[in-house]
């Protein structure tokens, strides 16, 4: 069964590139003691993904602080490589934290993925946001087709907290 607001998110590592290198992140490192607002993409670097989903939280993510939101993340099944390139290549750098989920763990642990191999794609997390307080989802938002990022945008997130 896939997370619902007022669970607790499961236990799992994610990598993170730092300068020396990918290093682990817990969900506690994340959420423990923190306002998050995370959001999902099936891919880095993908149409919609690269040109809709991220730019809106890049472009607001002054006002996402404003609410007391003290991170805002960003999760995909890619590798931490890609990701590292993905936030340079897209001004998030110093706005947005890049979780790189390679073998899908979080995204299994949520029940929030989806079979992309018709497109190359693999197994793949489900477009979505979500605001966590303390490891507890308070706001969930799941797209229903992973080519839209409508309910899961950060205007529409925004209008939530």
């Amino acid at each position: 069964m896939s997370i619902s607001v007022g669970d607790t998110l499961p236990s799992a590592t994610f990598r993170v590139s730092t300068a020396d290198g990918p290093v682990p992140k817990t969900t506690d490192d994340v959420f423990k003691g923190r306002r998050v607002v995370l959001f999902a993409v099936p891919g880095a670097f993908t149409p919609t993904c690269h040109k809709n989903h991220l730019p809106g939280y890049v472009a607001r993510a002054d006002e996402f602080k404003a609410k007391g939101i003290d991170t805002i993340a960003v999760v995909s099944v890619n590798d931490p490589f890609v990701m590292s390139a993905w936030e340079k290549a897209s001004g998030a750098e110093g706005k947005i934290l890049f979780l790189a989920d390679g073998v899908a763990e979080f995204s299994k642990a949520l029940d929030l993925t989806f079979d992309g191999s018709a497109a190359g794609l693999g197994l793949r997390s489900k477009r979505y946001s979500m605001l966590v307080e303390d490891g507890v989802v308070k706001i969930l938002n799941v797209e229903d087709v992973p080519s839209k990022a409508d309910i899961s945008s950060a205007q529409a997130l925004l209008g939530q907290i």
